[in-house]
């Protein structure tokens, strides 16, 4: 016998905004994130966990939103890709990336990132080899690597 669904309300700082959702609590935070909130830069890859192109951070670690339900994360912050710009101005990561061409097709843009914006969280400096690593989570098809490691290279600097 399959139980009915059940709703849960949960309770989200998103991009420095509270809010407080109903939802199914079989909803991905990546659904949500997108359908009940309307953030769709946070993109929806494999749904797998694989590609990394639905990663956001939670309370500043890096995670990928499709793997976890949103009713596990009830009174924690989320940021988006949306939540980086100031004040509508783009912030030194999203400059880097533009002005290293480190996107070429652009979907798994959001999720690199947002990828980025945590690893510069867990380190201030990092090497291009620790990028190279750290980043590997995050599939690119048009191959815009070494963009990407230079991009956030700037950034940290």
């Amino acid at each position: 016998m399959v139980n009915a669904a059940q709703s849960f309300n949960v309770s989200l700082r998103v991009n420095g905004t509270s809010t407080t959702l109903t939802v199914d609590t079989r909803v991905t935070l990546l659904d949500a994130l997108r359908h009940e909130l309307g953030l769709t830069g946070t993109k929806k890859g494999c749904d797998r966990g694989q590609c990394g192109a639905c990663t956001v951070l939670l309370n500043g670690r890096r995670i990928k939103s499709c793997m976890t339900l949103a009713v596990m994360h009830d009174n924690q912050s989320v940021t988006t890709v949306e939540g980086l710009a100031q004040n509508n101005k783009l912030g030194k990561l999203q400059k880097a990336f533009i002005k290293h061409d480190a996107f070429q097709c652009g979907y798994c843009t959001a999720g690199q990132l947002m990828s980025a914006a945590g690893l510069l969280n867990e380190l201030r400096k990092p090497t291009a080899e620790q990028i190279r690593e750290l980043m590997s989570g995050n599939l690119c098809r048009c191959g815009a690597y070494p963009h990407i490691v230079d991009a956030i290279l700037e950034a940290s600097s």
